[in-house]
């Protein structure tokens, strides 16, 4: 049970991870996938040592990273139209 437990965390880690940077427009999707990338990642490296925890971790930082960026860009580029 335990290192089914294992399998199933560090996929799902990569998995949301892809997902929210393919996603990284839509927040409602983005912002919950991310979140649970880098939790389920770190979970994963701290018990075991997964290489696949390890890239969801990245992969769900990038995710949010890009998420800001849009966003950031989007408020910013509002604002300088309203000058």
């Amino acid at each position: 049970m335990e290192e089914e437990n294992k399998s199933v965390m560090r996929v799902a880690s990569l998995v949301l991870g892809i997902i929210s940077i393919v996603t990284a427009a839509f927040w409602y999707i983005t912002l919950p996938t991310g979140v649970l990338a880098i939790i389920f990642g770190a979970k994963t490296i701290k018990k075991y040592g997964s290489k696949l925890g390890k890239a969801g971790l990245i992969t769900g930082i990038i995710g949010l990273s890009l998420f800001l960026l849009i966003y950031i860009s989007i408020i910013f580029i509002i604002i300088l139209s309203n000058l």
